[in-house]
């Protein structure tokens, strides 16, 4: 579909939406992000949803990662589970393709791209065979509605599909039933980005006819059936989905809890209505086009995490056990490397009721595996990415007064997981040189060191909160690590190895990758990394440069030196300068600003990324999604605030990129962002005010938003 086509599609709809037209759900346009490297996906789920029904249009490369690219015009089914916006392949399961016998085979692939639509909640599309697909989830179901163009109706039940990563194998093993004319139930055991083990039941409302069995492939460890109705005059085929970690009884139960009936519109109108009570916690006044965005975004954040656990509450741990989980609570779909920055700071003020789920959910993991998690799906750590940054999560929702978990428990697990050395973390090397060597750590030596510092930082801080002295001395220590491989010549923190000695040759402006380019720096230069310390040591940071002046210098290097042979691979993409706003190391640096010599120049730089990196088309996402996190960042950048260090209860200040905005909190109360003079082009912010007070400072904190109120920015022209 070509885009002029998508817009006017897309303003049809905004027009004629029904029902829900004064909810903000009438903004939210699900295939922003599915064109390019956004990586989302267009099916519908429920907020932080178990099941995410949507199609495949390929199930391996990585620009396929959800199983969808808009500009595909074939598919090889709708599948049942999905990540949002990750940069690796995994989900996908129970495959079903609907389609009619026709003299041209591959029409039951083609889609009528016009046709193609969705909105929170639903999707639709028509095959080129003329079967007509529609989707809809409640939390741990998905529920689909053929409409066939006769009564004679075929399903391809494809349970070896998956969406895959570096393997042609996928499942391990599997055991799936027929259990009668209408149900089939079963489990797969797979091995893709990591292993895991799902169980499900389908149950179609018409009886199967026939059942063919098709020949496996090779490598192949799971069924494909192709299933045979006869429709009544309706056409219309009905089929549900469950899902559990646990067992297929428990797929069952999810099954007669959430969706005992064969109404589609009632599934519907109910992730509808679920959608709409988040989306409404905030309302902002800008152009349409920006609503759209900010929707948007807000939709793909309250995407995941995805609570994994059954209704009755139990899950499979990553011991493989089974266990229960505290409220029925137990998350997965953890992109712990990327959310901790913005994203999980977000839910904290927009999704409050899920955080301590959220929290208890790091340290069950703890207790089953020894050390808190990495980056989870399905229950199960893939060990992606460095550092260990369930520790900020964990400290962060202590630190701004969220008590629904152990605070003593969870600072044992992040000394724990600090301490006793695991599959992210060599400790006996950190600690005995300091940082680590890339002559003993040949990958990522200086990201893993600076990252380790944050984290180290974290600890000490939840210390301090626990009075706990001790511990609070040992960490404030290795947070200064970082200095450790500041190289004065470059200015940059360079690479060290046993003998103290830098690393040569060094070419700062040289990404490096694990998987494409192996080096000291993850999906990042030498000159992005320098600002990680930023996070939670401006002034250290500082200090090294020469203070306030020098630090200023560095922001407008930083802001200026010209790219080289950028690579979206190597986490070089939506650039200005070194900034590689398309991957999350970047994220919070134009705020560092706010307190430099020049804060305008940070407001003028927010103001480019947002106009020039998000858009409202399929493409409008440069960079990948990543659970939510790139969302997160637009929202806080309209806001006007922004966790530069996520874990100490603070939020950075900058102009609101929206006239004004509202958001509703838990407690009853509301906290009001105005731009006064917003319209003045260029606009920055010259002071701040809270409550009728003059903000002394470029920051404002957690409770001071959670008390309600109004910060109003004066705007005028940026110096």
């Amino acid at each position: 579909m070509s885009k002029p086509v998508f817009l006017s599609l897309f303003f049809l709809c905004l027009a004629g939406c029904p029902d829900l037209c004064s909810q903000n759900t009438r903004y939210v346009q699900v295939f922003l992000g599915t064109d390019g490297t956004g990586h989302t996906f267009p099916g519908p789920s429920m907020p932080f949803g178990m099941v995410q029904p949507s199609p495949d249009t390929r199930d391996e490369g990585w620009s396929h990662t959800s199983g969808y690219q808009f500009q595909d015009t074939t598919v090889l089914g709708f599948s049942q589970t999905h990540l949002s916006g990750t940069g690796i392949g995994e989900m996908g399961d129970v495959l079903l393709l609907p389609f009619v016998e026709t003299p041209d085979a591959g029409l039951k692939n083609r889609l009528d791209k016009k046709t193609e639509s969705a909105r929170p909640g639903y999707y639709t599309v028509h095959k080129k065979d003329g079967v007509r697909v529609e989707l809809t989830a409640s939390e741990r179901v998905a529920m689909h509605r053929y409409t066939f163009p006769t009564r004679t109706a075929n399903v391809l039940a494809d349970f070896q599909h998956g969406i895959r990563f570096l393997t042609d194998t996928l499942v391990l093993e599997s055991d799936v039933k027929l259990e009668d004319a209408h149900t089939i139930s079963g489990w797969c055991h797979t091995k893709n980005w990591g292993k895991r083990r799902y169980f499900f039941v389908v149950r179609f409302d018409q009886p199967c006819i026939q059942t063919d069995t098709l020949v496996r492939r090779k490598k192949e460890n799971a069924p494909r059936f192709v299933l045979r109705f006869h429709l009544p005059k309706s056409r219309i085929l009905h089929v549900k989905i469950a899902l559990s970690t646990v067992e297929v009884a428990g797929a069952k139960r999810n099954l007669q809890a959430e969706v005992p009936h064969w109404n589609f519109d009632k599934v519907q109108k109910n992730a509808e209505r679920a959608w709409a009570k988040y989306l409404d916690r905030i309302q902002i006044e800008a152009p349409e086009r920006q609503k759209t965005i900010f929707y948007t975004a807000l939709y793909h954040l309250l995407l995941q995490p995805s609570n994994i656990a059954d209704t009755d509450g139990r899950y499979c741990g990553p011991d493989n056990q089974i266990a229960q989980a505290p409220n029925n609570e137990y998350y997965s779909t953890l992109s712990i490397w990327d959310i901790y920055r913005a994203a999980f700071p977000l839910l904290q003020l927009l999704a409050p009721e899920r955080v301590n789920g959220i929290a208890r959910t790091l340290l069950l993991h703890h207790r089953s595996a020894g050390f808190l998690p990495i980056w989870t799906a399905w229950g199960q750590d893939n060990y992606c990415m460095i550092g260990n940054h369930a520790i900020p999560m964990l400290a962060s929702a202590a630190r701004n007064g969220f008590t629904g978990f152990d605070h003593h428990d969870a600072l044992r697990a992040m000394v724990e997981t600090s301490t006793r050395s695991h599959i992210n973390s060599d400790w006996e090397l950190y600690n005995q040189y300091g940082y680590y060597p890339f002559d003993r750590l040949d990958n990522e030596a200086v990201s893993r060191t600076l990252e380790s510092g944050y984290d180290d930082w974290c600890v000490a801080d939840m210390a301090a909160l626990l009075a706990d002295t001790a511990t609070e001395r040992i960490f404030r220590r290795r947070a200064g690590f970082y200095k450790n491989l500041f190289d004065p010549e470059s200015r940059l923190f360079r690479g060290k190895n046993t003998a103290g000695q830098f690393r040569k040759p060094f070419d700062p402006l040289a990404a490096t990758s694990p998987m494409n380019n192996p080096g000291d720096y993850t999906e990042a230069n030498a000159w992005q990394y320098f600002w990680t310390p930023a996070q939670h040591d401006l002034p250290g940071v500082a200090d090294l440069l020469g203070g306030r002046p020098g630090l200023t210098r560095h922001l407008d290097a930083f802001f200026s030196l010209e790219a080289q042979n950028a690579d979206k691979f190597l986490g070089q993409e939506a650039m200005i300068g070194q900034y590689a706003h398309g991957n999350e190391p970047s994220h919070h640096i134009a705020w560092l600003y706010a307190f430099s010599d020049a804060p305008q120049t940070g407001h003028r730089l927010l103001r480019r990324i947002v106009r020039e990196f998000h858009n409202y088309t399929p493409d409008g996402m440069i960079g990948n999604d990543d659970c939510g996190q790139m969302s997160a960042w637009y929202v806080f950048a309209c806001l006007g605030f922004y966790p530069v260090n996520p874990a100490s209860g603070a939020f950075v200040l900058a102009a609101p990129q929206v006239k004004k905005a509202r958001i509703r909190l838990s407690n009853g109360k509301q906290f009001e962002v105005t731009a006064k003079h917003f319209s003045e082009p260029n606009a920055c912010s010259r002071q701040v005010w809270l409550n009728g007070v003059l903000k002394p400072t470029p920051s404002i904190g957690f409770q001071e938003i959670m008390a309600g109120g109004k910060l109003v920015h004066e705007m005028g022209k940026c110096p």
